[in-house]
């Protein structure tokens, strides 16, 4: 890989029809994750994925397991694109003489990609999760509350102007992912969007510090020869096993990352100041066992993600795309 040359519009595209393709086989159990992150000792609305899914399906209809999916949608094509395109090109200044990279470089490669990642992934985790967990706070104070499929119920005190005048409201105003952005750059600036971007760093980046070594390894497993790339089954089995594993692996960051980024809060929910508090608060009153909430969400969400990612990206249908575009057949 390192001695060919890499096309990076290909990549990007690669990058963005896998990363269209996973979220929206993949987007109501990352919801179910969200909900269950968000959970309070005593609180508890849902007891695991398939009872937050069933409730979800009832209380909001079919297309509340989708809430925030446009925002994912949206964002995740230059996300999973910078991310795959920064890795490949990180592994090729690396290598050196062609030869392979050592496991230490794979995971240089892979802390470069991560921080590059994050550019994007913030602002999209910041908007999809108060889309996403819009139903739990509706279901946890026992409002009947009707949603339309592509507005949600506001409930956040910083969302709703009624609820910072003090006035009790007697119909709740609808927001779309579009007024959540404004309404968090006209109070809080730029770093309103931006908000949590410590913790998404202390996941994103071991993440790929594990999943980019991991994947490389297992694929070249798969190769019937130095001179064969392996076949797209075992990509994408390599990329469901790496991805998996790197979820788990980091879940507790991706709980300290929901849990600050939430700005909707639910009765006797605790704020957090930062990274720091908000882990020394899990720690305290809900015990370690709370940092694995949802992990067994996440690694489904991410397995079948990254393994459709790699198919995508190792098949080729970016080079596919722009070697038949009407433009370059004229320039050819």
């Amino acid at each position: 890989m390192s001695q060919q040359q890499i096309s990076l519009p290909a990549k990007l595209i690669n990058g963005g029809i896998a990363g269209i393709v996973g979220v929206t086989c993949v987007f109501p159990i990352d919801l179910a994750k969200t909900r269950l992150q968000n959970q309070r000792p005593g609180q508890q609305i849902y007891k695991n994925m398939m009872d937050c899914l069933v409730k979800t399906v009832r209380s909001e209809g079919y297309f509340g397991m989708y809430r925030g999916a446009a925002v994912n949608l949206t964002l995740v094509t230059p996300e999973k694109a910078i991310k795959l395109a920064a890795n490949d090109l990180f592994r090729q200044h690396l290598a050196k003489n062609g030869k392979g990279l050592t496991v230490f470089k794979e995971m240089l490669a892979g802390c470069g990609a991560g921080m590059c990642q994050v550019i994007v992934t913030t602002p999209m985790e910041m908007l999809k999760i108060q889309l996403q967990d819009a139903g739990r706070l509706a279901a946890q104070q026992q409002k009947p509350i009707i949603m339309s499929p592509t507005k949600l119920v506001a409930t956040n005190a910083v969302l709703s102007r009624s609820y910072n005048s003090g006035n009790v409201v007697s119909a709740p105003r609808t927001v779309s992912a579009t007024q959540i952005a404004k309404d968090l750059l006209r109070t809080q600036g730029i770093q309103g969007l931006y908000r949590g971007l410590g913790a998404t760093l202390m996941r994103d980046v071991p993440f790929s510090i594990v999943y980019f070594p991991l994947f490389a390894n297992l694929n070249q497993l798969g190769r019937p020869s130095r001179d064969e790339s392996s076949p797209f089954y075992w990509a994408f089995l390599s990329g469901c096993v790496a991805g998996s594993t790197a979820a788990v692996a980091v879940n507790p960051c991706d709980v300290v990352k929901t849990r600050l980024q939430s700005l909707n809060k639910g009765a006797s929910e605790e704020t957090y100041s930062g990274v720091v508090d908000c882990i020394s608060k899990i720690m305290r009153k809900e015990g370690p066992s709370a940092f694995l909430k949802g992990a067994g969400c996440r690694a489904l969400v991410i397995a079948p993600l990254f393994g459709i990612a790699q198919v995508m990206y190792f098949v080729g249908v970016g080079e596919y795309i722009l070697n038949n575009a009407p433009l370059s057949r004229l320039s050819a």
